[in-house]
């Protein structure tokens, strides 16, 4: 594109305007090459060595996404998991982290699994309380305050700004997984966030077709030289056809989670008054605990998940579940499809998710069918 400011949703839309100087085309190719020719003196004057460092396939996707959130450098990777333990892989042994009980299951289990066999001091906090945060920072020792918000799948809030603070005076950085919240609606670094953490598998690829991560650095410095290493060396790079899907589906990632947000509050504001719904989790409901926060750091919507605790309990969630017939019954989110989950079940021993609750994913369909779809099986579920 040329010099002008053009949005955020415009970059996204165009691919930042890049076209094949070759070929002109408007659609990148897919570069497959796994090794780069030496130069005659031995060089590498292409700049490129090996694909399991880079590959051209994903310049656009990094750069891209590195605009969106207005951060200096981007990583893809293999995975949601492979980038954000390559946050913590970054740490020593010994290093204090400060993570929240309410977070992505997988990771939390790895944190409390492998990295503190590993030797990393995980303290599992409130995060949704900044005065918890506060409190569980050590100066000098805590080298990452981790944040993930909304968090999966409560929806609980944190205060970005009020969160890098803490970190930042104790000497530690802030990193945020803002899966949920994509760059359409939150840009961490705005609020002073050192790194922010994509699923990309979900808002950002958007159509349930591949696996992969990322990461955008506020800074491209020494920190962020380490994660790129880790991801060479670990070997967690992305595939290049899943990066050209990736890119492909951060096209359309505007009109998407637009039109997750509005289904989503639509249907908030309808199952708050359903009488087999106790409760509806959401950030957009004036009633949401973490509603206010919201209202600072989140634009544009409150996202496209919620969940909502049913009358009758494990059962009858189970039972609603098992009735739906437009919603899918699947793991994941952020799709064009809406999905719908029980999710302790999936997450078993030791979650904080209530028995009662289910996750839903909002899609892109109607969302009045979405209603009436979840509305005959939570009544046919009370009857059963």
């Amino acid at each position: 594109m040329t010099d002008k400011k053009f949005s955020a949703a415009s970059l996204a839309a165009q691919a930042m305007g890049w076209i094949d100087p070759v070929t002109k085309a408007v659609v990148p190719p897919i570069h497959m090459a796994s090794t780069y020719l030496r130069d005659e003196d031995n060089g590498y004057s292409s700049g490129r060595i090996y694909a399991r460092a880079d590959n051209p396939t994903f310049d656009q996707a990094e750069a891209t996404l590195a605009a969106l959130e207005g951060g200096a450098k981007a990583l893809v990777f293999s995975s949601g998991m492979s980038a954000a333990t390559a946050c913590f892989l970054a740490l020593a042994p010994g290093d204090h982290v400060v993570v929240p009980k309410v977070m992505y299951w997988s990771l939390r289990n790895w944190l409390a699994n492998f990295a503190t066999h590993w030797g990393l001091k995980v303290e599992f906090v409130d995060a949704d309380r900044t005065d918890a945060i506060a409190a569980a920072v050590r100066p000098g020792a805590t080298k990452l305050v981790w944040i993930e918000t909304p968090a999966n799948p409560t929806w609980s809030v944190t205060d970005i700004a009020a969160a890098a603070d803490i970190a930042h005076r104790a000497g530690a950085l802030l990193g945020v997984d803002s899966t949920v919240a994509t760059p359409v609606l939150t840009r961490p670094i705005e609020f002073g966030a050192d790194i922010v953490m994509h699923s990309a598998t979900k808002y950002l690829n958007g159509h349930s077709d591949i696996i992969a991560g990322a990461l955008v650095g506020a800074r491209d410095d020494p920190h962020w030289a380490k994660l790129r290493t880790i991801r060479a060396q670990l070997g967690t790079i992305l595939g290049q056809t899943e990066a050209w899907l990736l890119m492909r589906g951060m096209r359309t990632l505007f009109p998407r989670v637009d039109w997750a947000c509005r289904s989503a509050q639509s249907l908030a504001e309808r199952l708050a008054a359903h009488p087999m719904v106790t409760e509806v989790l959401y950030p957009g409901l004036p009633s949401f605990a973490g509603h206010a926060v919201s209202l600072k750091q989140m634009t544009g919507g409150f996202g496209g998940m919620l969940s909502v605790r049913i009358k009758g309990g494990e059962r009858a969630a189970i039972a609603t579940a098992a009735r739906v017939a437009l919603w899918k019954r699947a793991t994941s989110l952020g799709g064009v499809e809406s999905l719908i989950e029980h999710r302790a079940s999936i997450e078993g021993p030791g979650t904080p998710c209530p028995p009662d609750l289910l996750r839903l994913s909002v899609g892109v369909e109607d969302s009045g069918d979405l209603f009436d779809d979840l509305d005959q099986a939570l009544r046919r579920a009370d009857n059963a």
